[in-house]
């Protein structure tokens, strides 16, 4: 679990990085949830915007957090920022603040 300072922190990484994934028509399918979960498995911290089922960006965030196992750090707009730890330490990591 995050805490809100943590939230900020990702909030202001994110700020400055590219959308990697977009929500289209198509909806939540398993394609894209496997899309997402690479991508987070690759950068840790993944944008992804709504571009249709904007009315259930919240739903539909908090079940694809939980389809990939990561967290959602916020929703700004039609923008959902997700957050999953890297395990792998060859990897590089997003190093939070403790509080």
């Amino acid at each position: 679990m995050l805490t809100s300072v943590q939230r900020s922190y990702l909030g202001a990484l994110a700020s400055k990085e590219p959308v990697l994934v977009q929500l289209g028509k198509a909806g939540a399918s398993d394609a894209m949830v496997a899309q997402l979960k690479a991508l987070l498995e690759r950068h840790e911290l993944v944008k992804l915007k709504f571009m249709d089922f904007k009315g259930e960006k919240r739903e539909i965030s908090e079940k694809l957090a939980a389809s990939t196992g990561s967290e959602l750090v916020r929703i700004l707009g039609n923008t959902a920022i997700f957050y999953k730890f890297q395990s792998d330490p060859g990897k590089p990591h997003i190093l939070l603040p403790a509080d």
